[in-house]
């Protein structure tokens, strides 16, 4: 097992990577503490999970909720279905919300905990690649609106996350994929040497090579923990961990949820991010290019749906990095180099949105 620590000041939490974790009751008790939990996961996960979670928790008392499976879910809807189980079971403040699942779960799980009593422990369990190198880490909580994604929500940090890296073995290979885009987004906007990484040991994490999923996943722990501890809200340099994600929130929105999985549409999105910055002429065409083709290796999409560009800057106008108005946007400075830009040539982004989206 590895650890990492996330310090942001008035919180500080350990992530526990490796195998065999979500069945050791030494590492739950360590994490998780109370006698009453709520285990929030979904109807995908808990078949394969929660009986195995269950024999990690010893003599607590274990009340579930299990929601349906898949982004179009996230809504608060789902979330008052959280509420009605803490609620069902009597559960006070002391009791630990538990997130048994990927993304979708964490942050539903998650603005559950923030919100419930005014604040409930909640430990993080993520069971996907890309939750485990990005959603579990970090604070971000919330719901989708139908106006645009993660418009509902809260900064909460988890007390403790445990990433079980045998659950990955039953993840669908579109899955794994999906959080492979998050890893090349580290790569991209801090740590050139993983993206280079990424291009000669590709093969090694698509077969789920156990040393190569541990070097991944904790190495995108590291930078999250390290980018966090810089700027917990997001007002600032945490902001270039949205690489992409601007205009793949357009585009998740845009299909309704169903078409893309996060992942992918954030593959799409940094590939777009990183025209445009060519076209602002802060990188060499040869950077486009090359993220392309390692995207493109992983088996990832890098076209999106053609929905048109004035749809996709309505959606984009609806981001949280909007700001008096103005579209900030997460732009590619150099190898391992990002920024957030609010002030660029409106022309050059009108052209990128009619390339992508017609």
């Amino acid at each position: 097992m590895k650890t990492l620590e996330v310090d942001v000041g008035h919180s500080r939490y350990q992530i526990a990577i490796g195998p065999g974790l979500l069945g050791n009751r030494a590492v739950l008790d360590t994490a998780i503490p109370g006698r009453s939990v709520l285990v929030v996961t979904d109807a995908t996960v808990a078949p394969l999970y929660l009986e195995r979670l269950r024999s990690g928790l010893g003599g607590r008392r274990v009340a579930e909720c299990v929601l349906p499976d898949g982004e179009r879910h996230k809504t608060l809807q789902t979330l008052g279905r959280v509420f009605d189980a803490l609620v069902g079971a009597r559960l006070n403040r002391d009791a630990t919300v538990l997130a048994l699942g990927g993304g979708v779960v964490g942050d539903v799980a998650g603005f559950a905990a923030a919100s419930y009593q005014r604040g409930v422990a909640l430990v993080q369990l993520p069971t996907t690649l890309l939750a485990q190198v990005d959603s579990s880490v970090g604070g971000k909580t919330g719901v989708n609106h139908p106006g645009g994604k993660n418009l509902i929500g809260a900064f909460y940090q988890p007390i403790a996350v445990v990433a079980d890296t045998d659950t990955l073995a039953t993840l669908p290979d579109r899955e794994l994929r999906a959080g492979i885009a998050e890893v090349i987004k580290y790569g991209c906007v801090w740590d050139p040497e993983l993206f280079d990484w990424m291009e000669g040991n590709l093969e090694a994490v698509l077969a789920r090579n156990a040393d190569a999923l541990t070097h991944i996943i904790a190495r995108s722990c590291e930078i999250k923990a390290a980018v966090v501890a810089k700027d917990e809200r997001e007002g600032g340099i945490r902001a270039i961990l949205n690489f992409g994600h601007t205009f793949g929130h357009a585009i998740e929105a845009a299909t309704g949820y169903e078409a893309h999985l996060h992942g992918e549409a954030v593959a799409i999105g940094m590939l777009i991010a990183a025209d445009f910055s060519h076209r602002l002429g802060l990188i060499d065409a040869a950077a486009p290019d090359r993220l392309q083709r390692l995207l493109r290796r992983a088996g990832l999409p890098t076209r999106p749906p053609r929905f048109g560009a004035a749809k996709a800057l309505e959606l984009m106008q609806m981001d949280k990095k909007v700001l008096a108005g103005a579209v900030r946007l997460v732009v590619l400075e150099g190898p391992g180099r990002a920024g957030v830009i609010a002030h660029y040539d409106k022309s050059v982004l009108d052209a990128t949105l009619a390339e992508y989206f017609g």
